[in-house]
C-alpha cells in the first residue's frame, strides 16, 4: 500500500545545518520554530544525551495490515477536513495507527524515516509514569508516602507534606511557573538547568535537582487542584532513582525499553549533573513509540509477556475531573490527569501521552486502537491544533471499528 514508510513532503524546509553554507541554529532557539522542523529529529546534535539501551533481545512484533485512511473525514470547530489534508497541514513528522494489534497506517514526513529518533517532549512524562507503576507494584514506592520519605532534602521546600500520588497527578500545591515564553519563569530556569539553553543568570540553578530545591512557595493545599507542572515528573524520577539506585535512563532501559522489545535504542537529554530529563527529554523512533502504545493496549503485556502490572494500566484512567481547571477544558471538556497521563473522559477508556509542539500518543484499549503523532508545530501549545488532531484520530478509530 502506498502509505507504508511513505516519505511524503520529505524535503525539510532548511538545509542540513551541518552542510557548508547552511544557516546557523541560534543556541537559545534550537527547540523553537522554525528550527524545530529539523532539530526535533537531531537532538543529539544539539545537546548532551544518554542512551536508553534496547537490550539484546529480538524486537517485539508489529504486524502490518495497511489500510487507506486519507479520505476519512471529520468535523472540528465547525469545519470539515480529511485525514490526508490534516497530515499535510499539521506539521507532522511521523504518524502511525494501530488497530487490533496491527499497523494500519504509517507515515513519515519532513525528512523523517523509520530509523529517526524524534523528541517527544512531555510524552516522556508518561514513559516515566509507566516505569513508576512497575516499581510501585513491586513495593519499592508507596504512593501514599510523603515525597520527603524518599527525598528528605525536600523537607525545606514546598513539597513538604506532598505525597508521591500528588506528584504523580500534579496536584501538589507547589508554585511552578510553566510559562514557556516568559524570560524569568521557572520554565525558563528549567531550560537552562536541564542543559537545553545557556545559563545566562549565574543566580539560576545549575541543574534540575538544584531547581527543585528552590521551590519554596505553595499556591494551594496539596491535593486541592491539578496544575500542570513539568517539574513534578522530575521529582518522581528522582524518587525512582533513589529507591532503585539506578540512573533514570538505565532504569527505563531495564524495566521498560528492553523488556517491551524496542527495535532501537532511545535516548534522553541530560543536564550538567548527568540527570536524564524525565519531564521532556526522551527521544525514540515512531515504531518504538507505537510499541509503547501497544503495551498499554495489551494491559501491560506485549508478545505474551507482562511488563507493566495490569492493575496499574487499568488505574490510569481513574483521574478526578473535579480537579481539572477551566484552562484545560478548552481541549478536554471532560478531562482529567492521573499517573502522568491525560484522560479524555473518565467514563471512557481512552487516555493520552501529550507533549508541546504537537506530540501525541492516543490509547483506546476498548477499541483496540492507538495513534502516534510526532510533530514540529510552530507553537508550543495550540488548542485548535490539538482539537483537530483528536478529532482526526477519533474519526480514524470510529471508521476502523465499524
Amino acid at each position: 500500500m502506498k502509505d507504508h514508510n511513505m516519505n511524503a513532503n520529505a524535503a525539510s524546509p532548511f538545509r542540513d545545518p551541518k552542510m557548508p553554507g547552511a544557516p546557523s541554529i541560534p543556541r537559545d532557539d534550537w527547540d523553537r520554530a522554525p528550527w524545530n522542523r529539523w532539530t526535533f529529529q537531531h537532538v543529539r546534535d544539539m545537546v548532551a544525551t544518554t542512551q536508553v539501551w534496547r537490550g539484546q533481545g529480538q524486537a517485539s512484533l508489529l504486524p502490518v495490515a495497511l489500510q487507506e485512511i486519507d479520505a476519512i473525514s471529520f468535523e472540528v470547530d465547525g469545519r470539515r477536513e480529511t485525514v490526508g489534508a490534516f497530515l499535510q497541514s499539521s506539521y507532522a513528522d511521523g504518524f502511525l495507527v494501530l488497530h487490533r494489534g496491527k499497523i494500519v497506517s504509517e507515515r513519515y514526513l519532513n525528512g523523517m524515516t523509520a530509523r529517526t529518533p524524534h523528541l517527544s517532549q512531555s510524552v516522556a512524562k508518561s514513559i516515566v509514569g509507566t516505569v513508576a507503576g512497575i516499581l510501585i507494584e513491586r513495593g519499592l514506592v508507596d504512593t501514599r508516602a510523603p515525597v520527603t520519605h524518599y527525598l528528605p532534602e525536600l523537607d525545606t521546600t514546598a513539597y513538604r507534606g506532598a505525597t508521591v500520588q500528588h506528584v504523580l497527578d500534579m496536584t501538589s500545591g507547589v508554585i511552578f511557573d510553566e510559562t514557556y515564553t516568559a524570560l524569568n519563569s521557572h520554565m525558563a530556569q528549567m531550560d537552562a538547568a536541564c542543559g537545553w539553553k545557556e545559563r545566562k543568570n549565574p543566580a539560576w540553578p545549575a541543574n534540575v535537582w538544584e531547581l527543585i530545591l528552590t521551590l519554596k512557595d505553595a499556591e494551594c493545599a496539596h491535593g486541592a487542584a491539578f496544575r500542570y507542572r513539568s517539574i513534578e515528573t522530575d521529582v518522581l524520577a528522582f524518587i525512582l532513582q533513589r529507591v532503585s539506585g539506578t540512573p533514570l535512563a538505565e532504569l527505563v532501559s531495564r524495566e521498560l525499553w528492553a523488556p517491551m522489545g524496542a527495535e532501537a535504542d532511545a535516548y534522553f537529554t541530560v543536564d550538567p549533573a548527568g540527570y536524564a530529563l524525565g519531564d521532556g527529554g526522551f527521544n525514540a523512533t515512531l515504531r518504538d513509540y507505537a510499541r509503547f502504545a501497544l503495551l498499554h493496549l495489551g494491559h501491560g503485556q506485549i508478545d505474551g509477556r507482562q511488563i507493566v502490572p495490569a492493575a496499574w494500566i487499568s488505574g490510569i484512567r481513574r483521574g478526578n475531573p473535579d480537579l481539572f481547571g477551566a484552562v484545560y477544558r478548552d481541549v478536554l471538556p471532560k478531562g482529567a490527569y492521573h499517573n502522568q497521563f491525560w484522560i479524555e473522559d473518565p467514563t471512557r477508556a481512552a487516555y493520552m501521552a501529550r507533549g508541546v509542539f504537537g506530540q501525541l500518543i492516543y490509547i483506546d484499549p476498548v477499541a483496540e486502537f492507538a495513534a502516534v503523532k510526532l510533530s514540529s508545530w510552530p507553537e508550543f501549545l495550540d488548542a485548535t491544533r490539538t482539537r483537530t488532531a483528536l478529532a482526526a484520530v477519533k474519526a480514524i478509530r470510529d471508521t476502523l471499528s465499524r
